[in-house]
């Protein structure tokens, strides 16, 4: 059996350069993304649609709406929001105690404020691809999948988040959204 601190030894320095290679390749898309982000008027209507995604809220509105609208689905309503409810608090946890920083970057500063200083996952997008995989039985799948990217780029062309951070949302919300479908 090999001795686990050799082990580390012998990966760490590749750990480290494929750390480096995916933090780089990541500021460049983070860099490529927010080069679009010239147009105060486009930048005002992404702010606005990517604050009805605060905590979740576009989503869970449109469950509490669907449950009260559609007596005969009602239960898989409210089991649909209860996902969308639960994606974003693991999402704020795992922020938590992760602690990854904003993006900080002198030359493109955020275009919006957040309620945290914290990145890593997109809690819009994990709440976002909840929604869009809860509600998917009772909506119309595409839209729904078309509002969540939108959420979720909405959050990289702000500069609040790294591509990462709402990869790894988005993924983490379309687990979260599928359990008990």
């Amino acid at each position: 059996m090999s001795n686990p601190a050799s082990f580390e030894s012998v990966s760490s320095p590749s750990l480290r350069r494929l750390r480096v290679a995916f933090n780089r390749v990541d500021l460049a898309l983070y860099r490529r993304v927010r080069a679009l982000a010239h147009a105060p008027d486009r930048v005002r209507w992404v702010r606005r649609y990517s604050r009805l995604g605060e905590h979740g809220a576009v989503w869970l509105v449109l469950g509490l709406l669907g449950s009260a609208a559609d007596a005969e689905r009602r239960g898989r309503w409210v089991r649909a929001t209860a996902r969308v409810g639960v994606a974003y608090l693991l999402s704020t946890s795992i922020k938590h105690a992760i602690g990854r920083r904003r993006p900080v970057i002198e030359d493109l500063p955020h275009l919006m404020a957040t309620p945290t200083g914290l990145s890593f996952p997109s809690s819009h997008s994990t709440s976002s691809f909840a929604a869009a995989r809860a509600f998917g039985s009772l909506l119309p799948r595409g839209p729904l999948l078309g509002a969540a990217a939108a959420m979720a780029f909405s959050r990289l062309y702000l500069g609040v988040h790294y591509p990462s951070d709402v990869a790894a949302g988005a993924a983490l919300g379309t687990a979260i959204g599928s359990l008990g479908r």
